[in-house]
Parts: C-alpha cells; sequence; structure tokens
C-alpha cells in the first residue's frame, strides 16, 4: 500500500474522534484530521510548552517548530502535548514536574522516557501518532516500555528547530506510533532539509515498508546481551532474530568492544551540552523574573534552585564540572574520544552487515520508585545510548512480552539507511502478525 493511501482501520478505538473532523477544519494531506500528540519539549505557537519543568510553566512559544508547520501543512491534528521527564532527563518520566505518567500495559509501572506521555498516549488508543524526542533512547524506551513503534532517525534528518535544545549533538525528534507502516508514514511527513536548523540533512524520506529482506545480513554483538540483561527479555529477543533468519535475513554474532565506555561517554556528554543549553534560564532571558532587587548570583541562584527538578539540577553540576578548567581534557574529551571508538565500531561492523539487532531495553518495564538511585537509572540506557553516539537510526518494534510486559527489539542501521532499518522492522512485525 502506497504512503499516500495508507488509512487507520475502522475499529481503532479514536475513530469516533475522526468521524467528528474534516478536511475543511484541518487541510487536504496525508493526515488530513489525524489526531497526533506532541511532546512537550517541542515549540507550539499559543500553546504552552513547558518541558515537564516548573521553570517554563506558562511559557507559550510565538512560533511552530518545522515538525508542526509540517504536521500542520499535512492537515494533522494537534490534540495536545504529552508529559516528560524534565528537560527530556530520565527513562521513566517519574522526573515531570507535573507527576508520572502511567504505563497503558500495568499502571503500577513506568512508561519509560522521556517520551514516555507520547508513548503512552498511543499505546492506551488516545491517539495513532506521536512525536517524541530521543537523545539517548528516549523514543525507544517507551516504545519497548509501552508495547509501541518507535523511530530514532537519523541525525540531521528530521529538523531540530523548535526543539527545546538538551544535548545538540545527540537529540533527534522521532515517530511513534502502532506499527511500523504508520511510524513510517509520520516520518515521511517530518523528515527533509530545513534551512533553520544547521544540522538538517537534505534527505527527504519516502518509502513503503516491504517485508522482504532475503540476503538481510543481520549482526548481533554478544555485548547486547551481557550482564545486566534480563535473561527472559534475551530469550524473547533471540526468538524475534530467529524470526528474522527464517524471513531470509542471515544472522551474523559479532562483538563491539566499544560498548563498554559508550555510557560514560554519552553521560558526559550530554550533561556538559545541558550544562551550556539551560544557562539561559536565569529568570531574565527564560522562566519566572527573578527578584532584581538582590545580587544577580543570588536571584540566579534562587530561581534555579526553585525551577529545575533534582534530577535535573544533579546533571548540570556534572556537566559544569565535567567543562570546568582542570578537568575538562580528563572527562569531555576524554569522552569524545570514546564517542569516536563507538562510531569507528560501527563502520566496521556495517562494512560486514546491513543492520544490527538486540534488545531496546535491558529489562521489562519497573515499578515506579523501583530505580530510586541515578546509577542503576543510567544503566537501563546502556543499550539505546550507542545510537545516538554515533549518529544513526535505530528502532524499537514490540517483539514479545514477559510476564505479560512488552519486549522490545532493536534495529540499527547504516547512516541515512532509515528505510532499511524500517523494512526489517517491517519483516518481524509482518512475520510474527501474519
Amino acid at each position: 500500500m502506497a504512503e499516500g493511501t495508507l488509512t487507520f482501520s475502522p475499529d481503532d478505538r479514536y475513530n469516533a474522534f475522526l468521524r467528528t473532523v474534516s478536511p475543511a477544519r484541518y487541510g487536504e494531506g496525508r493526515l488530513s484530521g489525524v489526531p497526533v500528540a506532541v511532546k512537550d519539549n517541542i515549540s507550539t505557537a499559543g500553546i504552552e510548552t513547558t518541558c515537564g519543568s516548573r521553570i517554563l510553566s506558562g511559557y507559550v512559544p510565538p512560533y511552530d517548530a518545522t515538525v508542526i508547520t509540517l504536521l500542520k501543512k499535512a492537515g494533522a491534528a494537534i490534540v495536545g502535548k504529552t508529559n516528560m521527564d524534565e528537560f527530556g532527563m530520565g527513562s521513566t518520566t517519574e522526573n515531570s514536574a507535573f507527576g508520572p505518567t502511567k504505563n497503558p500495559r500495568d499502571e503500577t509501572r513506568v512508561p519509560g522516557g522521556s517520551s514516555g506521555g507520547s508513548a503512552a498516549a498511543v499505546a492506551a488508543g488516545l491517539v495513532p501518532l506521536a512525536l517524541g524526542t530521543d537523545t539517548g533512547g528516549s523514543i525507544r524506551c517507551p516504545a519497548a516500555f509501552c508495547g509501541i513503534v518507535g523511530l530514532k532517525p537519523t541525525y540531521g534528518r528530521v529538523s531540530r528547530y523548535g526543539l527545546v535544545a538538551y544535548a545538540n549533538s545527540l537529540e533527534q525528534i522521532g515517530p511513534m506510533a502502532a506499527d511500523v507502516a504508520h511510524v513510517s508514514l509520520l516520518m515521511s511527513v517530518i523528515a527533509g532539509h530545513d534551512p533553520k536548523d544547521s544540522t538538517s540533512l537534505d534527505a527527504p524520506y519516502a518509502h513503503t515498508p516491504s517485508p522482504d529482506i532475503r540476503g538481510t545480513r543481520i549482526g548481533v554483538p554478544e555485548e547486547f546481551f551481557g550482564e545486566g540483561v534480563d535473561p527472559r527479555v534475551a530469550s524473547v529477543v533471540w526468538d524475534a532474530i530467529s524470526l528474522l533468519e527464517r524471513k531470509g535475513a542471515e544472522i551474523v554474532t559479532c562483538r563491539m568492544p566499544s560498548m563498554a565506555y559508550a555510557l560514560a561517554a554519552y553521560y558526559v556528554t550530554c550533561m556538559s551540552e545541558a550544562s551550556s543549553n539551560l544557562a539561559r534560564y536565569d529568570g531574565v532571558r527564560y522562566g519566572p523574573p527573578a527578584d532584581v532587587r538582590k545580587p544577580w548570583h543570588e536571584a540566579f541562584q534562587e530561581r534555579r534552585r526553585e525551577g529545575f527538578g533534582l534530577e535535573v539540577r544533579r546533571r548540570i553540576m556534572i556537566g559544569t564540572f565535567s567543562l570546568s578548567s582542570g578537568y575538562y581534557g580528563k572527562y569531555y574529551a576524554k569522552a569524545q574520544a570514546a564517542r569516536q571508538n563507538v562510531r569507528k565500531d560501527f563502520r566496521r561492523l556495517f562494512a560486514e552487515v546491513d543492520v544490527i539487532a538486540g534488545p531496546t531495553m535491558p529489562t521489562v518495564a519497573f515499578r515506579f520508585g523501583e530505580k530510586s538511585d541515578p546509577l542503576s537509572m543510567y544503566l537501563s540506557d546502556i543499550l539505546t545510548v550507542p545510537a545516538n553516539l554515533a549518529g544513526i537510526p535505530a528502532i524499537s518494534v514490540p517483539c514479545g512480552k514477559v510476564e505479560g510486559l512488552p519486549v522490545g527489539l532493536q534495529i540499527m542501521g547504516r547512516w541515512l539507511e532509515d528505510e532499511r532499518v524500517i523494512d526489517v522492522a517491517y519483516a518481524y512485525e509482518q512475520g510474527a502478525n501474519p
């Protein structure tokens, strides 16, 4: 079925809403009248954008992000903003200043993060499509935990203009939906060059997913099934990989030594960039007005202490330390060297295989409060951060369950080969749901 003719099934839970909309109201286009939810760190003109933070409570952007402009041109109905970890800093959506989001699959468990609100909205049937952002797994993690599909596109393939910055060199806006075909449809709307974004690539997306993966070489790094990965999750993912083999793919086991340093390189990099990006929230440029009767540094500290949550303050402090005089070379510079090693590892692997497969997350969704210390929370990102460090596309597709909770299969591909990643995910989906 061609992308332009893709439709939504009549028994979808949002069909009642679709009957109330019309092209006259939302305009003709591939998404005419289709409801779309938008993560709350993407600027929407006239609609409050808080990034899940008290410091931006009441902030209404005067302009639309480029992806919002493209959605409107396609006739989409933007129905609301979704909850998130504050400024994208978290893997559970528990760090939102406005309270946590519940996982529709089990309301005692987290939906993942930081795009947990978008994933939960799709999983609950509130909307068919949603936008998330992915800095170190923030689309793929909640997609896996909530049992939906989420794509982190190649860095630069979707404009970041209007995305409130957290870690510029890592983050990417991407589509989320209940199945691969709808992710592909939304990707076709939001991808393309944007002169307002200096990192934007001239690489539009116009692709119809194909289940034919005969001859595709799929690499499976041993490190993706190592320490910390729940054996039950590993077993489900291996079953999914075996299905792809039965569909005609060739499975190649391999090694990725740089995984030992990827998580540390990611967190030093993202926290350093966060320290720089969030300096603007000072009560003068952004945030509630500071008390001008006090000395500037006191007013600055007071406003940020009141406006930022604990996790954001923690990351700003660590990032500031790693960039400080005397420590820059010991931490930030070394993190960039480790990042280059991750990229080299991917280039080496992609000379031998077409895509790389493994679990999206090392466990299924955990209960609220279960991972209360920062280190255990950060370790949950171990399998998703490499794709962000390298800027390559990666998708999470549901591949089974453990104790009734969804497990995600992650497929990563070469730079700008988002189409191949989507095809492999689609082949699995069609094979698992004939």
